[in-house]
């Protein structure tokens, strides 16, 4: 019975993994997987499985194209237009099914053919990790291994000839109690950083905020899926940019005009201050509408990223988010300056059907 319910649910799994992946493309372009989200699960709204049945004697039920009829007659009674009042019978209903995010960075890996990352060489962090796998003399008594103690104590007694096999006592005397004791364990462990920055200002609307909730909540579960421990930043920008926490990152809105490079300042100067390039993967996504305020700012911004910021970062996304007020230019003077550089991507995102491809463009190139 237990290996009949395993094999249930295993092929359940199977039939909502090909269900998710059949529906990639539209999760990812509706987005409505981005407030599901768990700390280790998202729900995933999908229709009602139903088990295939076979059914017999099909002549004797009657149905569609059997009896008598004129051409253009209703099979069924309501079947007129306009006819008939409300109904109360249930309509088709959506099962919500919890799957893992490791699961669908896999799915999202094989549906966008992305290659595993390729972490840098310097990046491997020497972490500590315990273990109760040793044996001691001394410790606490909360520690203690009674099972290994006990085995001391009958040995002592057997081999001193204290044992009394009639009356089979084993007293532990302080020789004989063994402790638990913690192993250090020096493993390399991989870590990332990503830095997300976003244009805030009055061209920016809620619409194009969304795109980009929706791209980071992909670039996550991919990276995620990829590094043992990932660190998310916020930063918000318009003529001044700001250090800010995940939901103010999404909800806010300015007023002002557009300096880019009042953000680059501010990831240099966190790259440079928290995460050394030795330690760190770094990840720096840009989202805007391709406004830049004039007075050489684009060129002031071309050259944080060729010497502050590209040198840092396994790889640097600009993804331009299209808006009726931008002027969009700003892609193209990045592409002019870094089309040959092998850890920059530049995406136009025009709406939310492009941020599937967008997707596959940022995390192609297994960075």
């Amino acid at each position: 019975m237990v290996q009949r319910i395993d094999r249930d649910l295993s092929r359940f799994r199977q039939v909502v993994r090909g269900i998710v992946k059949k529906e990639l493309r539209k999760y990812m372009s509706t987005g409505e997987l981005v407030g599901r989200q768990g700390k280790d699960f998202v729900s995933i709204p999908i229709r009602q499985i139903e088990i295939p049945t076979f059914r017999h004697e099909t002549r004797k039920f009657g149905g569609v194209g059997q009896g008598e009829g004129e051409p253009g007659s209703p099979v069924a009674p309501g079947d007129e237009a306009g006819a008939g009042q409300a109904g109360s019978a249930a309509g088709e209903h959506l099962l919500e099914v919890d799957v893992a995010l490791e699961e669908l960075a896999r799915i999202l890996g094989d549906e966008l053919e992305l290659p595993n990352i390729r972490p840098r060489a310097k990046d491997v962090v020497e972490a500590e990790h315990g273990r109760f796998s040793g044996i001691h003399r001394n410790g606490p008594e909360s520690l203690r291994h009674f099972k290994r103690t006990y085995r001391e104590a009958l040995r002592r007694q057997v081999a001193s000839g204290a044992y009394n096999f009639d009356n089979p006592v084993i007293i532990p005397i302080k020789e004989d109690r063994r402790y638990r004791s913690r192993r250090t364990i020096h493993a390399p462990e991989t870590n990332a950083v990503i830095v997300y920055v976003m244009d805030v200002s009055g061209s920016m609307g809620d619409e194009q905020k969304d795109v980009v909730r929706s791209e980071s909540f992909w670039i996550n579960t991919w990276l995620r899926h990829q590094y043992k421990g990932v660190v998310t930043r916020f930063i918000v920008h318009d003529a001044e940019a700001r250090e800010v926490d995940e939901h103010t990152f999404f909800h806010t809105r300015e007023s002002g005009g557009t300096r880019i490079s009042s953000a680059y300042q501010l990831v240099a100067r966190m790259i440079d201050e928290e995460f050394p390039a030795s330690e760190w993967n770094i990840y720096v996504f840009h989202f805007s509408d391709g406004d830049n305020w004039g007075g050489g700012d684009t060129q002031t911004c071309v050259g944080l990223l060729r010497d502050k910021i590209l040198p840092a970062t396994n790889l640097f996304g600009y993804g331009q988010v299209a808006s009726p007020y931008g002027s969009g230019a700003f892609i193209n003077d990045l592409a002019g300056q870094f089309s040959g550089a092998e850890n920059v991507v530049l995406a136009e995102i025009a709406n939310r059907e492009e941020i599937y491809s967008s997707i596959k463009l940022f995390l192609g190139k297994g960075r």
